[in-house]
């Protein structure tokens, strides 16, 4: 359902499960700056309302959010994380450098997710304009922040399960 309909941190119809016991890497692009800290700051909430441990949680920030894939990739080859998070913010512009840069980051956040065999989650706004990104970074629509931590959280258990 698109976000124009429902506010992005409202899970009251999804189980979540509890996150205690898991380890979870955040990579923060510091480029939009506004955007990408809110965003941090739901994820962190959002994953410490479910259990997790203040300790569990590390967080890196990377210049821009074409440097998540290359962030994660080190998180996740120091440090044994059940799911890695990366936060970014991509505001349409007049060239197609938004192209470029989204096509690259879900890419790449696949190809680690397919190397590590664990969860690379994609919480990058691609908004037209600042105000959608507002909206979407703990305004009218939520926080995107909080359901990349949901993710996170399910896939993880997932895994868990499955191991």
């Amino acid at each position: 359902m698109s976000s124009i309909y429902k506010n992005l941190s409202d899970f009251s119809d999804i189980n979540i499960p509890s996150a205690k016991g898991y380890r979870f890497g955040i990579v923060v692009a510091e480029w939009n700056r506004e955007i990408t800290e809110s965003l941090y700051e739901g994820a962190a909430q959002t994953l410490l309302l479910h259990g997790a441990e203040q300790s569990a949680i590390t967080r890196i920030n990377v210049p821009g959010s074409f440097e998540l894939t290359a962030g994660a990739e080190m998180l996740a080859a120091k440090g044994s994380y059940d799911a890695l998070i990366c936060l970014g913010c991509v505001i349409q512009g007049e060239t197609r450098h938004f192209e470029f840069i989204c096509q690259a980051v879900a890419s790449g956040l696949t190809q680690l997710t397919v190397k590590y065999g664990k969860p690379f989650v994609f919480g990058v706004l691609t908004p037209d304009t600042m105000q959608q990104a507002l909206d979407r970074a703990g305004g009218k629509h939520g926080n995107k922040g909080d359901e990349a931590a949901v993710t996170a959280i399910k896939m993880a258990a997932l895994a868990r399960q499955l191991s």
